[in-house]
């Protein structure tokens, strides 16, 4: 008798069958139990028949209790009925762990109740969708970035200096010197361009904002590729491209999950329709103060800005050309103006704002020096960055897209912690 997965089941139908569950639900009436079972590779039911068992394993049926694990055995059916198409004819049962007072009954329960006993919690529909969602992403971004020629490189998650200044920063003592959690690979990864002319990095990042919102935490996982001889239309063009990818492979490989979120597959796969909308900075201020917003030319987008300018164009769309003092040290100036730097944020419709941010980096030497000083960051830090730009520099672009952001674009979640596989720190630790 083989030992299966419930994922497999559609090849063993008509054959007695081994699977190790755990009992998310059950029901029945004096003559049936039906068992909601889970392997962590699939949802289905079985099916336990007084008539067709012993009285002892029709007794152990009804007095399973919620997340009792055991094994199952019986004949594999198909059922129509049901949106995986199979279930099993249970026919013994073997307990192999009892389960009491399981805190997550199946009723509503609260946000917060649920990311307090998320250790659990990713037991359930959602989550375990979300996650084998998060999964595809990942593996979506090897194949990617490894088609399109790039080398993976590690970036260390302990740093000396601060990309984009220290206040975002968790700080800690390295051996008597100061050291920060890092917020990005970025600067590493041009290294690395110069090196092997595309890489990428894939790793944790930390900003320490303590935001309660739901698009922020302060640890995220940061994908982040570095291009040589790029310019930032042929960065962008990567970056729609690399998006549309992350889509199609996960309405290829996620459909049951994408129904189990109730995610509109249609609307998703709309947005894999290329290109992507570019609109410059000072066109997209024009656009909110026609449509009533209150902004001024030099602010940042907040939320209600990005979800406007996204749902105008009804899909992912590329803002242009930001504001020099609201952008970070190394992105190259606008050739034509002093106020401007070369950069682009993609926006995602439907509310998920900000996905990726990105930029033409500058190789002038001196206004890199200059501009590091300007913002208090320290030379010596910084002077490994400044020889990138001594020794045959090139033009390059790079990008960051953030997994959590996009795990949450993708599934439709309501908030970006659901996007998250273990209880890490939003506006508060957990153990």
């Amino acid at each position: 008798m083989p030992t299966i997965q419930i994922k497999d089941a559609s090849d063993y139908v008509g054959q007695r069958v081994k699977i190790g569950a755990w009992l998310r639900q059950k029901r029945g009436s004096g003559k049936m139990v039906f068992l909601q079972l889970r392997d962590g590779s699939g949802f289905f039911q079985g099916v336990v028949a007084k008539a067709d068992v012993s009285e002892e394993v029709f007794e152990t049926a009804k007095e399973l209790k919620q997340e009792t694990s055991m094994y199952v055995y019986g004949v594999i059916h198909e059922d129509a009925r049901s949106a995986f198409g199979y279930e099993m004819k249970v026919d013994h049962i073997d307990i192999i762990g009892e389960s009491h007072d399981y805190p997550i009954t199946p009723k509503e329960h609260g946000t917060e109740f649920l990311f307090d006993e998320r250790h659990l919690y990713l037991r359930h529909l959602k989550p375990y969708a979300t996650l084998k969602i998060r999964n595809t992403l990942i593996a979506a971004t090897y194949e990617f970035f490894n088609k399109e020629g790039f080398i993976k490189l590690d970036a260390p998650l302990l740093t000396g200096s601060a990309p984009e200044g220290t206040t975002e920063l968790f700080e800690t003592d390295y051996f008597g010197q100061d050291a920060y959690l890092s917020q990005t690979g970025q600067l590493y990864a041009e290294a690395g361009a110069m090196a092997f002319s595309k890489v990428f990095t894939f790793g944790p990042a930390f900003r320490a904002e303590k935001s309660k919102t739901r698009r922020h935490l302060t640890e995220f996982w940061m994908i982040e590729p570095e291009m040589a001889f790029y310019d930032q239309d042929a960065s962008m063009a990567l970056q729609e491209r690399y998006v549309a990818f992350l889509i199609e492979k996960v309405l290829e490989q996620n459909d049951q999950e994408l129904d189990m979120l109730g995610r509109d597959k249609e609307l998703l796969r709309s947005y894999t329709q290329l290109p992507f909308p570019r609109v410059s900075y000072d066109d997209a201020i024009t656009l909110l103060q026609d449509n009533g917003f209150d902004v001024e030319w030099g602010v940042d987008f907040g939320s209600p800005e990005e979800t406007f300018l996204a749902n105008h164009f009804s899909k992912p769309v590329f803002i242009v050309n930001f504001p020099k003092a609201i952008k970070a040290f190394y992105m190259k100036r606008h050739p034509e103006r002093e106020d401007v730097v070369i950069s682009a944020d993609l926006l995602a419709p439907e509310g998920y704002g900000e996905i990726i941010g990105g930029s033409e980096r500058d190789t002038d030497y001196d206004y890199l020096k200059q501009r590091i000083e300007e913002d208090g960051l320290g030379l010596e830090e910084y002077s490994w960055y400044l020889d990138l730009r001594k020794y045959g520099s090139v033009p390059h672009s790079g990008f960051g897209l953030g997994l959590e952001r996009m795990v949450t674009f993708v599934t439709g979640e309501e908030h970006i912690r659901e996007a998250i596989p273990f209880p890490r720190m939003t506006h508060r630790l957990r153990p």
